[in-house]
């Protein structure tokens, strides 16, 4: 294939099922200058309503469709998003894998290559200053994943920790360095006839790609690295693009049934499928153990000790070993959707126990859903409580996440 533009191998380690962290919340928030991704005016040809997200003009819709059709689509066909504003970062080095560890609570020596796993980076109190995807490519590369919301507070925690870590002893067999892939792409292709859309540009078997993995897989004259995964809970796949193919590859994986879908129906899917947006779910007032991502802890990584001397480690161990005083919940809401915000109390008039972080109607369930931090006790599945919704209240069910039950392709 004389015509076959290929990536240097060694440049990227694609994380899984990380896509963006999206929220109509970001909209009101950004300010100055607002920064495009290489698709910019590959969504403004398309028709797309820009919209303000996290200090970039993204797409909120296309044309006259709306979100929920939009979402539908998604649930019942294929959908592709641009998360190209994501931070895409190689970090490299002998002791990469012992600096890993030290910054979350993952255990990552024993993940295979091209495998990824979802973590948290953490403050000295055990607070999530970002959720991540990382992508082991080999004992000495890693590839990372982080929000553009967090990009200034991560890659300063990241130079400031990089630092401390080279100059002690801990990095006597090697230095660590990052390199943060600014420009890149990122495209993620979603929904049950995902696959089936990119296995007949590619003569690379998919099924061999399960939920989790990823592999470098020729595209239509392109080698780009391919991981199988998501954040809508369908099937799926995250594509890494370098800048000046983005808008070509693009418009190679937009091609009927492959909608695009922006801002709207993102937020949507990703809280039917009962994943975490930072700045709603978590911050740097939550444990991994509050936020019910207890999971990401290495079972190896739990107990004092050398595996388990991480940043924010004592405060980690002390939920586990109490309990968190607050726990993340499902809630289905009568009546209104309870948006962020809202107050939840225990029956019948009650005291104060918890806060919504996350609302929306349902648009597949036809329900009002939210996720909320509740105390702990009142976590229980099935446990009735009520919601203040516009200063009423409003009886809600505490549920099993996810509300829409994910399909991943796990072969």
């Amino acid at each position: 294939m004389s015509a076959l533009r290929t990536l240097t191998r060694t440049r990227l380690a694609q994380p899984v099922c990380r896509v963006a962290r999206l929220s109509l919340r970001g909209l009101a928030t950004s300010t100055g200058e607002l920064k495009k991704t290489g698709l910019y005016d590959f969504h403004v040809a398309n028709g797309a309503k820009m919209v303000p997200f996290a200090g970039y003009s993204m797409p909120l819709s296309y044309g006259d469709v709306g979100q929920v059709a939009s979402h539908t689509h998604v649930r019942t066909s294929a959908g592709l998003f641009d998360v190209g504003h994501m931070v895409q970062s190689n970090f490299r080095g002998a002791t990469v894998t012992q600096f890993l560890e030290w910054l979350t609570p993952s255990s990552l020596d024993s993940l295979p290559p091209y495998t990824s796993t979802l973590s948290v980076l953490l403050n000295e109190k055990g607070g999530i200053i970002d959720d991540t995807v990382i992508t082991k490519h080999s004992d000495t590369a890693f590839y990372v994943v982080t929000n553009s919301s967090r990009r200034e507070r991560d890659l300063a925690w990241f130079s400031s920790k990089l630092e401390e870590w080279n100059a002690s002893e801990r990095a006597k067999d090697g230095k660590v360095d990052i390199e943060v892939l600014d420009g890149w792409g990122l495209l993620a292709l979603q929904g049950p006839e995902s696959a089936s859309y990119l296995q007949s540009l590619t003569s690379f078997d998919l099924s061999e790609l399960t939920f989790g993995k990823s592999a470098f897989v020729p595209l239509e004259g392109f080698n780009l690295h391919v991981a199988r995964g998501g954040y809508t809970g369908e099937d799926g796949f995250e594509i890494s693009i370098p800048p000046q193919h983005a808008a070509e590859v693009a418009a190679l994986l937009s091609k009927t049934p492959v909608q695009l879908t922006g801002l709207g129906a993102r937020d949507s899917l990703r809280l039917e499928a009962g994943m975490c947006l930072y700045g709603n779910d978590l911050d740097e007032d939550t444990t991994p153990v509050e936020a019910g991502l207890t999971w990401v802890i290495g079972k190896d990584r739990r107990e004092a000790g050398e595996r388990g001397n991480f940043i924010g480690a004592e405060a980690v161990r002390k939920h586990l070993k109490d309990g968190p005083p607050r726990r993340r919940v499902g809630l289905v809401v009568d009546g209104a959707p309870a948006r962020q915000g809202a107050k939840i109390f225990a029956p019948s008039g009650g005291e104060l126990i918890g806060t919504v972080t996350s609302g929306i109607p349902s648009p597949t369930l036809s329900k009002n859903i939210a996720m909320a931090y509740v105390q702990t006790g009142f976590h229980k599945k099935g446990t009735e409580v009520e919601v203040d919704v516009r200063n009423k209240r409003r009886t809600a069910v505490l549920t099993p996440m996810p509300f829409v039950k994910s399909r991943y392709w796990r072969g």
